[in-house]
């Protein structure tokens, strides 16, 4: 039987999650442990602030000094974890890390949402948030395990290729 990926709660110096976040998602591309680490988050939260009279909203760690991993933990994975600059350790008694209950992940909100992609290759759509915020782009590919596409942005009369999260496209008219 194979064995099933967890959640495991990795302890980080506080302002390093994003960074521990980019570190193992490196490590893993590198070494190709996807099948051993799927998946690694910083759940965040937006937070509306009023500043100046004008509405801002950012997005705020909910578990700041924490970063979830979805994993099957065995020596290669725990070892890979654990030395990945920023991270403190695992969260469980002793040194034993302690997966996350199903009840726990969803109450989260980290729970498995099966992703609903109402795009194509080929579409156009447009960038919504970051740099590139009101460019349109190009569908070229679209990664539903990593909430990502692969598109071309038309900057300065030169075809770009660039990598968007789902959340920061949406579908044009």
């Amino acid at each position: 039987m194979a064995e099933r990926a967890r959640w495991y709660v990795v302890h980080t110096y506080s302002g390093y999650e994003n960074k521990v976040k980019a570190t193992l998602e490196k490590t893993v591309e590198n070494r190709d442990l996807h099948n051993l680490i799927q998946d690694i988050q910083v759940p965040m939260e937006e937070q509306v602030e009023v500043k100046d009279g004008k509405k801002k909203v950012t997005l705020k760690k909910i578990f700041p000094g924490y970063v979830l991993v979805k994993m099957i933990m065995n020596d290669e994975s725990w070892y890979v974890v654990r030395n990945t600059r920023g991270v403190t350790g695992f969260v469980g008694p002793g040194s034993k890390p302690v997966a996350l209950t199903d009840e726990e992940v969803e109450s989260m909100g980290i729970a498995e949402k099966p992703v609903v992609v109402d795009i194509e290759v080929g579409e156009n759509v447009r960038v919504i948030s970051g740099p590139l915020e009101n460019f349109v782009a190009l569908i070229q590919e679209i990664n539903t395990d990593k909430h990502k596409i692969k598109a071309l942005v038309n900057m300065f009369g030169r075809e770009t290729p660039v990598e968007l999260d789902f959340n920061q496209i949406e579908k044009l008219d």
